[in-house]
């Protein structure tokens, strides 16, 4: 695995952007648009994915990375639910919902394996050289 010089480098961080973006953009849409508290939540939920990684990268040491990467994970799956509620709700479309929710896979998956490979290796970070 390469070594990362900024957070944007990371792909994980790259979906979570992209999955920021798509969230936006389906949440503009009415009737979803209407529902504030689910389209505050799970805006939030998806810039916490992209905030967590960036602030976990900033701290320049792997055990505190790796916190802010379950973090990250954590607010994964949370959009993963909300958009469970969303599709119940019929706000977005299967296709929609289908796309995203893949999407989240994938950023699990990306995430989790850095997170382990961050764990398995003999690196401490930045701050501890």
């Amino acid at each position: 695995m390469a070594t990362f010089r900024s957070f944007e480098e990371i792909e994980g961080w790259q979906k979570a952007r992209l999955l920021v973006r798509e969230i936006y953009a389906i949440s503009n849409r009415e009737p979803f648009a209407k529902d504030f508290a689910l389209r505050d939540q799970m805006r939030r939920a998806g810039v916490s994915v992209m905030s967590n990684i960036a602030e976990g990268f900033g701290r320049d040491g792997t055990r505190e990375f790796v916190q802010f990467l379950a973090m990250a994970k954590g607010s994964v799956n949370e959009v993963k639910a909300q958009l469970y509620v969303a599709i119940d709700q019929g706000y977005i479309s299967q296709q929609d919902f289908d796309r995203l929710l893949a999407l989240t896979d994938e950023i699990g998956g990306m995430i989790g394996g850095l997170m382990r490979y961050l764990q398995q290796a003999n690196v401490k970070g930045t701050k501890y050289k």
